[in-house]
């Protein structure tokens, strides 16, 4: 919709409707819109291949309404993470057939304009069911950004023989996200079966010398498996994000 909006405007500028003033005016107003207390960047999914995402933690319902509005009447897909059910009750006031995923905390509009990006299939694979919600923002992130995702839950390596039963269907993901808490070694095994990219997410999840998912987090960061990158701690989406991109570039190579 952007894009036939930026060729509309160059058509009046090429025909003499519009001044070289009034075009550059334009143009600015279709990339960035001012709401006082925030910037929306609509040229965000020109630069990144996904428009903005709203991160809804520490924002007002209203704010994040104000938001989700200005990015949905673009036509864009919408999504925003962290959300509780009141930002949800805010937004479906201004957005129409917005959902609401109360496990990952996600609010998705105009999910009809998805565009299937991703060749392969991206796995999102946990070591417990406490970690499952973290999954979820993952799942619901790459899913919005047009790829296949399949999952596969509890196979954490206090019981080993769950993961290695998981073998092929490890090895038919194109990218790979592990989320895992308390030591997070669940990372390491998957990053030593399989010869795709392996995301992994250090969750929260663990007794006190976890401290709230740092154990994780530099286990992780430690891994002796190659091909293993890590996210922030509790970071479903940024985990989700950059598989997606992963898995677009996969499409890109000809990789099926």
């Amino acid at each position: 919709m952007a894009d036939r909006k930026v060729q509309q405007l160059l058509s009046r500028f090429k025909r003499g409707t519009l001044t070289e003033e009034q075009l550059l005016q334009s143009l600015s107003a279709q990339m960035y819109e001012s709401l006082g207390f925030a910037t929306v960047d609509h040229h965000r999914q020109h630069r990144h291949g996904f428009p903005e995402v709203i991160f809804s933690e520490g924002k007002t319902p209203q704010q994040v309404a104000a938001i989700a509005k200005a990015i949905a009447r673009r036509g864009s897909v919408l999504l925003a993470t962290r959300a509780s059910e009141k930002h949800f009750a805010a937004v479906r006031k201004t957005v129409p057939g917005v959902r609401y995923n109360a496990l990952a905390r996600t609010i998705v509009g105009n999910e009809k304009n998805v565009q299937r990006t991703g060749l392969g299939t991206i796995l999102v694979v946990t070591a417990g069911t406490s970690d499952i919600p973290v999954a979820a923002e993952a799942v619901e992130t790459a899913s919005v950004m047009g790829n296949a995702v399949d999952t596969l839950f509890d196979v954490g390596v206090a019981g080993i023989h769950r993961i290695l039963l998981q073998s092929e269907k490890l090895r038919q993901a194109s990218v790979i996200i592990v989320v895992a808490g308390m030591e997070g070694a669940l990372a390491s095994v998957v990053g030593g079966m399989v010869q795709t990219p392996v995301i992994a997410v250090p969750t929260s999840v663990g007794y006190g010398a976890s401290f709230r998912g740092l154990s994780a987090l530099l286990g992780m960061l430690n891994s002796c498996a190659a091909g293993v990158t890590v996210v922030n701690i509790d970071n479903g989406f940024g985990a989700g994000y950059a598989a997606s991109l992963m898995n677009r570039r996969v499409m890109k190579s000809g990789r099926s």
